[in-house]
């Protein structure tokens, strides 16, 4: 029998597969239609599996390429929280910023609420200030 700490380690592994590939079918089987996702800059939050696609979409508009390496999980019951890498290059427009061709690497903190084995809620965190620093959006200190 699995427990609900082992289930929730098996999702988040497929998530990040997930948001590797931007998978209609995996953002059914993996997020919840009600779940609500927090979003650093956005007044509202984003909703079930074609809100998070929207999420994905936002950032492969700007590096088409990008990639998320899942680099550190915790989970404790219902919540997981995860540390990742996103690496891309930017060949297209980024909040309104002309592509440069420069790569990024970018940490990204986020927290997730699991149930029944889905996701129901993330607040994100990647490092924009870093992203906008790499792409040479904002100067470095």
């Amino acid at each position: 029998m699995t427990t609900t700490i082992e289930t929730n380690k098996l999702v988040m592994n497929s998530f990040v597969e997930f948001i590797n590939t931007a998978s209609e079918k995996l953002s059914e089987e993996l997020i919840s239609p009600n779940a609500v996702f927090f979003v650093p800059g956005q007044a509202e939050p984003m909703r079930g599996p074609a809100g998070y696609l929207a999420i994905i979409g936002m950032m492969r508009s700007g590096f088409p390429d990008i990639q998320w390496l899942l680099e550190d999980m915790i989970v404790e019951n219902d919540k997981v929280a995860a540390r990742f890498i996103m690496i891309g290059t930017h060949q297209g427009s980024f909040n309104g910023i002309p592509p440069t061709g420069k790569p990024i690497k970018v940490q990204a903190m986020n927290f997730y609420r699991l149930s029944s084995g889905k996701i129901v809620e993330e607040y994100g965190q990647p490092d924009f200030l870093a992203l906008l620093q790499q792409i040479g959006a904002v100067p470095t200190i």
